[in-house]
């Protein structure tokens, strides 16, 4: 097994001064599966104290636990000490450790077989728990008994979900059964985590496999119950040959691995449930389910404590993933690339395909999105102005020119001459523009 260097001298000299380490968990189980690991942690019976002693540069990133970060060529390592876990009172984290000198014993603390191995060219592989053997099975099994070590980190049951989709495994069958017993115990754990995890399995290449798991398993109606509401919900329509959730799932496959694509997939038809009615031939409709799925996406990220920059792309690409035009103007495409933006509008494209694609053939809509996006193409490589911002007036301009104060008025006049220069771009030019905000202030005033 290859051990980079910087390790593997971090290894050899605790080693030469009397102590035994190894590279551990996720490095150890990523080399055996031919993968390059994304970083490298080692276990050593050496005392933290020890650790930093030995060490020049050093980091007691968590010292209560035992862990010494350690600077080698200016990467960073986490040393940590051979420890066995105390109670856990919350279902989260152990309330203290007790540091031990048998790796075996270490490793019996961790959560996965497939992480429970540990391996350094002096002593080989070491695996007391078919840590191996289960990679060849493509199987998530816990180490040891599957309740207690949920108990002890309800977290862990998300990410026995997320290795199945990331690795494509299978979860053991009495680890699957447990998690199905304690999925309750997930709403112990904080919505930062369960984001992090949701991310990993959406960013995954087998994200629906991870959803289907999570919903079987129990725990998606805990974490997203607004997506439970989905499962099973027959659409009634010519359109779709899938229920509300299936159809969720293959648009999530259908679409590049980027997070705001992904989640965008995830939410575009959340409101559908609550949008739902029949016509008098008992045929289902959803009128203004991007509306409302803009407003019950945002709160939902909102509570995953997402970032306002995902966001505001997320709930944007959800508002306008029904805007497929029919004969679309220019005009209509310029304000079309203003509301969604440069960034995003190809974006709005990616996802209406897989929505188009995950519903019943034939899927005559895309070509109109093809032209929609050949036309936007176009008028973004024709420089055309698309915002006030690139208007041959400002705001001081219009405020100098019309004797106005900054107020709604401005904003007013602002918007009408976009709207203008998007139906006939030779417009813009400040004499013209400002004999157009004159005219449209008279008739505000009268």
């Amino acid at each position: 097994m290859n051990i980079p260097l910087e390790v593997n001298e971090i290894i050899t000299e605790l080693y030469k001064n009397g102590y035994t380490a190894f590279m551990v968990g996720g490095c150890v189980r990523d080399s055996l599966l031919g993968l390059t690991p994304k970083d490298y942690d080692i276990t050593t019976s050496a005392l933290p104290e020890k650790i930093i002693e030995l060490f020049p540069k050093t980091v007691p990133t968590g010292l209560k636990h035992g862990t010494i970060t350690v600077i080698i060529n200016n990467i960073p390592f986490e040393v940590t000490t051979h420890r066995i876990d105390g109670e856990y009172k919350d279902n989260r984290r152990p309330e203290d450790v007790e540091f031990v000198c048998n790796v075996k014993e270490d490793l019996a603390r961790r959560d996965f077989t497939i992480n429970a191995m540990a391996y350094n060219n002096k002593d080989g592989l070491i695996d007391y728990f078919g840590g191996k053997k289960d990679l060849k099975l493509k199987v998530i099994k816990c180490v040891g008994d599957p309740n207690r070590r949920f108990n002890e980190d309800a977290l862990r049951m998300l990410r026995a979900i997320r290795f199945s989709c990331q690795l494509n495994f299978n979860i053991d069958k009495e680890t699957l059964k447990s998690i199905k017993i304690n999925h309750k115990l997930i709403e112990n754990i904080s919505a930062e985590r369960i984001k992090d995890e949701l991310c990993k399995i959406l960013l995954s290449n087998f994200p629906s496999k991870g959803f289907r798991l999570l919903e079987n398993s129990g725990i998606l109606k805990v974490i997203l119950p607004e997506l439970q509401a989905c499962v099973g919900f027959d659409q009634k329509t010519p359109y779709h040959n899938k229920d509300i959730f299936e159809h969720t799932l293959s648009v999530i496959d259908k679409t590049p691995p980027k997070l705001h694509l992904r989640l965008a997939a995830l939410f575009h038809d959340i409101a559908k449930p609550l949008c739902f009615f029949t016509d008098e031939k008992d045929v289902g409709h959803f009128y203004g389910h991007n509306n409302k799925g803009e407003d019950l996406s945002k709160v939902i990220l909102k509570r995953l404590k997402f970032d306002n920059e995902t966001i505001i792309k997320v709930t944007k690409l959800i508002k306008e993933h029904m805007n497929i035009l029919d004969v679309p103007k220019d005009a209509a495409l310029k304000r079309m690339i203003n509301r969604v933006g440069k960034d995003l509008i190809f974006d709005l494209f990616t996802i209406q395909r897989a929505d188009i694609l995950s519903s019943a053939p034939p899927f005559k809509c895309l070509e109109k999105v093809d032209f929609m996006e050949e036309k936007i193409d176009d008028i973004l490589n024709s420089n055309t102005p698309l915002s006030s911002k690139e208007l041959a007036v400002d705001g001081n301009d219009i405020m100098r020119e019309l004797n106005l104060k900054p107020g709604k008025n401005l904003g007013a006049i602002l918007s009408h001459l976009l709207d203008k220069v998007l139906e006939d771009s030779s417009l813009n030019n400040k004499e013209t523009l400002i004999d157009l905000a004159k005219q449209y202030h008279t008739t505000m005033k009268g």
